[in-house]
């Protein structure tokens, strides 16, 4: 009686282990998908976008081989709505990454998007205000009561938000129209709006004699800028390290390449794929060094600049909910990622003013905040 207990007893716990070791494989196994969402409508075919070393992965497929023979497809959606369209999508878990601006994260974050921020992709964008070519603006005072374009909700609102306060104006003192990227342009254009607050893309509409720039954030306070990040869905990253480990191991690999000099030529013509011409590339990155606004390391000037747009955001009542960047950033991808790649001493990390934390190379200060 006892032996048969025993074999029982055996029996039982083999099964068990047996069930629980299906449960952990279950666990690690690759994911059928991996979807990134970017928060521009991009351009091209396939579509793809600029500005970010992530638009270099995208160009080159590095992600779609960083997953061969695993079973994962690899699927990048585009989002016209920019960071608010894909907080939605977010929310909704229609995709697993986000590649979007400062500000619209910090809005999914007040909303309750559980994400984990994994690098830095594409920091430091300028801001621009530009008016039709024959308008007589000249400046940011000759904006007060004239009809301005804001995409609201996107990571250049905030700064236009500074900017104008810089010259003692409120959002209130212009009338402020919220027009998405391509109906800025072409209200621009037509003179449907007086000016707009934008990036890289009014270039473009300068060199075809379409519209003038009248003012740029370029070579001003660094707070002036605008920040963008990779994130990944709290839950995605808990089922599935592996497959986040390879997204960033990517990430970071196109980091580095968009970070050589040697390929600023090459870097432009592969944005210039986007429909965003390489002229203004070269006007966007006049002047600046790649390494820097390519850097994918989540240092103090990254996360300074996230806390202070989650401030801000709050106290211009964009966000009902405060915002900490404390447990927001994970750099436990990024640091393994770099040391795999060698890379810990590439790029150069900044205090939270703007400036280099200590003069020395360290990339291994991505900071677990």
């Amino acid at each position: 009686m006892r032996t048969l207990l025993s074999s029982r007893s055996l029996i039982s716990r083999l099964l068990l282990g047996a069930a629980l070791c299906a449960v952990s494989i279950s666990s690690l196994a690759a994911p059928n998908v991996v979807r990134i969402g970017v928060a521009t409508a991009g351009g091209g075919d396939p579509i793809t976008w600029g500005g970010s070393p992530g638009g270099v992965a995208r160009a080159n497929n590095w992600l779609e081989e960083a997953f061969q023979g695993t079973g994962t497809e690899v699927q990048w959606l585009f989002f016209k709505g920019a960071g608010p369209a894909v907080n939605e999508a977010l929310s909704n878990k229609q995709i697993d990454f986000a590649y979007q601006g400062d500000l619209p994260s910090v809005v999914g974050r007040s909303n309750g998007l559980k994400t984990r921020i994994l690098l830095g992709s594409g920091v430091r964008n300028n801001l621009y205000v530009s008016t039709p070519k024959d308008s007589a603006l000249q400046s940011l005072d000759d904006l007060k009561d004239r009809k301005v374009s804001i995409f609201r909700g996107t990571n250049g609102h905030l700064v236009a938000i500074n900017v104008l306060a810089s010259r003692q104006l409120t959002e209130r003192d212009i009338k402020g129209v919220n027009l998405d990227t391509g109906s800025a342009q072409a209200a621009l254009v037509s003179n449907g709006v007086d000016a707009a607050f934008g990036g890289y893309e009014y270039f473009k509409l300068r060199d075809q004699g379409l519209a003038r720039i009248i003012y740029s954030t370029k070579g001003q306070d660094p707070s002036f800028t605008r920040q963008a990040s990779l994130l990944v869905r709290e839950d995605f990253e808990k089922e599935n390290p592996e497959a986040v480990q390879r997204v960033v191991d990517v990430f970071v690999r196109a980091a580095q390449w968009a970070s050589d000099e040697q390929n600023r030529d090459a870097l432009f013509k592969i944005w210039a794929r986007s429909g965003t011409p390489y002229a203004s590339w070269q006007a966007e990155f006049d002047g600046e060094v790649l390494a820097v606004r390519n850097s994918p390391l989540l240092d103090e000037f990254l996360a300074s600049r996230y806390q202070a747009v989650a401030d801000d955001a709050l106290k211009l009542k964009l966000i009902r909910r405060p915002v900490s960047v404390e447990g927001w950033f994970e750099p436990r991808y990024l640091n393994t990622a770099l040391q795999k790649a060698n890379l810990s001493t590439r790029w150069t990390a900044f205090n939270a003013q703007g400036q280099p934390a200590s003069g020395e190379r360290q990339a291994s200060a991505a900071v677990a905040r």
